[in-house]
């Protein structure tokens, strides 16, 4: 029965089923199949509303409200300038600020293609303008955006979370320092493609001479709510004071007060829109959640995680070679399937396996968010890529050529991750002693 559940399951995928459809119609399949099976139908679509059912899961939608609020509010072009102003006068510099823009915009959104978006508009243009390749920033923005899924808040987080029951809280605070890992990679190609290509036609010096003119204190003033929303947002959460859910409806209110009062470019009419794009990208995402927590009940009530951990286990002694093993599965998901669902139907399998080999509930949260940000960068799914796309219309072929070199520091970072729990663990472990 199980063979042939997952087989349908592809099956679905192949014909280009929506992924919430296949799911749910494949959690059907097992009481099709045998009518004495517990999962009948009363139970899958009272499963699916009961998922819904959930405090965490609140702070979904609601981080995504406040990432369109903040987009809309210009908080963005803020931080760019921001970094700009000390890294502009180098070569590098104006690209480095553009992979740390991205680093401090996934600490307010959560979301990689959100991330893309927001700071792609403004720094891509500009970085063409000021004399760098296209096709070189285009990839560069792409790929740094998949931080927006690494440091908290992350929507990845908290689907896994409700996956394997492991803490929120402790996946926010663990996510930082693969974060800056991630984006300390990053910026090291980023040095060592400008040391190797012709800079002398870069017209950088007006700008950066533009920025400190206005000197530090109003790129400071101008920057400031927007380098302190991580502040508001995360302070909550790692002392304690608020949850996750919490945190994201503070990040609503805070979103909102910065944008009407404080930078005066949130009116009603932004405001619908913000709330539109928000139901459009949320009900998609809460259709699959609730379709995929049926799916993850019904392969606990066949036993798949368990049967699966005690097959690996009993033929695979090396630690290395599983993690190994799950990287590759992982890396291969990400192409095909997005985030939430690879996590919501993964997480609960792989979980069992590789708590049997000692890897913690917060490090190997980490390492499937890691894995399935590649997948944001990587066609076919490639979502990264197309947001990217869009803004340059330049071909996703020549942008995904130039991402690769990313990619691989991306793969650096990740075996560095995966091998190392220490960069996952020890912020959690050290705040946990407070």
């Amino acid at each position: 029965m199980i063979g042939i559940i997952f087989l349908v399951f592809v099956v679905f995928l192949a014909l280009g089923v929506p992924i919430a459809f296949s799911v749910g119609w494949t959690s059907l399949v097992p009481y099709l199949m045998d009518s004495g099976f517990t999962a009948d139908s009363e139970f899958v679509f009272r499963t699916m509303v009961n998922g819904l059912d959930s405090y965490v899961l609140l702070a979904i939608p609601l981080f995504m409200l406040s990432s369109s609020i903040m987009a809309a509010s210009g908080m963005s072009d803020r931080l760019f300038n921001f970094f700009a102003y000390f890294f502009g006068e180098r070569p590098a510099g104006m690209p480095i600020a553009v992979v740390i823009t991205c680093l401090f915009y996934g600490a307010i959104c959560g979301s990689g293609p959100a991330t893309v978006a927001a700071i792609g508009t403004m720094c891509i243009p500009l970085l063409v303008r000021l004399g760098y390749d296209k096709d070189f920033v285009t990839a560069m923005t792409a790929v740094s955006g998949g931080l927006g899924v690494i440091i908290p808040p992350s929507i990845p987080y908290i689907t896994y979370g409700l996956a394997t029951g492991a803490s929120v809280g402790d996946l926010f605070i663990a996510g930082f320092a693969p974060g800056i890992l991630i984006a300390i990679c990053l910026i090291a190609y980023v040095m060592y493609y400008i040391r190797h290509h012709d800079t002398s036609g870069l017209r950088i010096k007006e700008e950066a001479d533009a920025l400190k003119a206005m000197g530090f204190g109003k790129v400071f003033r101008r920057g400031f709510f927007a380098l302190f929303a991580p502040v508001i947002i995360l302070g909550g959460i790692y002392t304690g004071i608020c949850s996750p859910t919490e945190a994201a409806c503070i990040s609503v209110v805070y979103a909102l007060l910065v944008g009407v009062f404080a930078y005066r470019t949130i009116r009603f009419k932004e405001l619908v829109s913000c709330l539109i794009d928000t139901a459009k990208t949320a009900t998609p995402v809460m259709l699959i959640l609730c379709c995929c927590t049926v799916f993850g009940r019904i392969l606990n009530i066949l036993n798949v995680p368990q049967t699966l951990a005690e097959i690996v286990t009993s033929n695979i002694d090396s630690k290395i070679l599983v993690l190994l093993a799950i990287n590759i599965f992982l890396l291969f998901t990400g192409m095909v399937m997005d985030t939430v669902p690879a996590i919501l139907i993964l997480a609960p399998i792989f979980w069992p396996i590789v708590q049997s080999y000692g890897v913690g509930a917060v490090h190997f949260g980490i390492i499937m968010s890691v894995n399935l940000a590649i997948g944001f960068v990587t066609p076919p799914i490639g979502t990264n890529l197309f947001v990217a796309q869009s803004l340059t219309g330049t071909p996703i072929a020549r942008i995904a050529k130039n991402a690769l070199p990313f990619i691989g520091m991306f793969l650096i970072a990740l075996m560095l991750i995966t091998y190392i729990p220490q960069i996952s663990e020890f912020l959690p472990a050290l705040l946990s002693t407070k």
